[in-house]
């Protein structure tokens, strides 16, 4: 099977689960990759905590910030299912801020990763991104805004009254009557500029050796692993990822490292037209999918 019927069997079967999807695989190593709509923009979601760890940990390099500054950080508070670490907390907590680094990217935590936009404010990141050559990750607010979804002002049992929302209230050209969806306010992003992020981090470029080494390490504790990893984790393989869920938007990225030394990074950018909360088949397809464009690139 040529590579146009494969992709076009692939987008057939995502659009089959309701699905639209932007995909894209490329080896680190050569540079050749393999795609579905790589260029289309997206919400990125929690996905934004990395590019706020890279510009936390270069401000740490630059002796602008301290990472053992302990930092009084108040509890989230939030009793609804879905949000991790302090944003259940219920009493405050004194962190530090390397610490905040691992809450944010490994568990994911929202208050933590809005702890280190206090000292790193969205407008910084996107200012870093650009001066280390990073171009197309637009970063424009705090996580706080995540949480300030329909849902909740729902009952948990008309929550999917959110995701029917969320995917009918989209607009032409990437708009959305709900401002975290829409590209143009969300931070937001697409699968090729996501992966310039991945190779930047795995392969020697303008980002200091050290930042890079603790980033992929961070990604690599990565406790969401019910995504992508089932189908690129394994004894002959590394799965160093983040993941990012809002809505009706699933996504993930990463890089596989495989022990004959090949090295893929995979970017998943997702929209469910399916109004539920819970979907495993979806997350089951979205893994088959990147793993499909894996396996063909590797073996061209």
């Amino acid at each position: 099977m040529n590579v146009e019927t494969l992709i076009r069997e692939l987008r057939g079967t995502l659009d089959d689960a309701g699905l639209n999807g932007s995909f894209l695989v490329r080896d680190l190593r050569s540079g050749e990759e393999i795609g579905i709509e790589p260029d289309l923009e997206f919400p990125i979601a929690s996905v934004v905590k990395v590019p706020l760890a890279v510009a936390t940990l270069e401000r740490i390099r630059r002796g602008e910030l301290d990472g053992s500054t302990q930092v009084i950080v108040r509890p989230g508070g939030i009793t609804t299912s879905g949000p991790t670490g302090l944003s259940r907390f219920r009493h405050p907590a004194r962190i530090a801020i390397d610490d905040l680094l691992y809450l944010s990217i490994a568990v994911s935590d929202n208050i933590a990763a809005d702890a280190l936009f206090t000292f790193t404010p969205p407008a910084e990141v996107s200012a870093l991104l650009h001066g280390l050559g990073l171009q197309g990750i637009a970063v424009r607010h705090t996580m706080r805004e995540l949480s300030e979804t329909p849902t909740a002002r729902l009952d948990p049992t008309d929550a999917h009254l959110a995701h029917f929302l969320a995917i009918e209230a989209g607009t032409a050209g990437r708009g959305h009557r709900l401002p975290l969806l829409d590209v143009t306010h969300a931070n937001s992003g697409t699968a090729r500029a996501l992966m310039e992020l991945l190779q930047a981090l795995w392969t020697p470029s303008r980002i200091d050796a050290g930042v890079s080494e603790r980033v992929r390490t961070l990604m690599a504790d990565n406790v969401l692993r019910h995504r992508l990893a089932p189908d690129f984790s394994s004894d002959a393989s590394k799965w160093s990822s983040k993941t990012g869920t809002l809505l009706n938007l699933r996504h993930e990225i990463g890089v596989v490292e495989h022990a004959d030394g090949q090295v893929f990074g995979v970017v998943v950018l997702t929209e469910s037209r399916v109004p539920a909360i819970d979907q495993p088949g979806a997350e089951a397809l979205m893994a088959q999918v990147a793993r499909t464009l894996r396996d063909r690139l590797r073996h061209l």
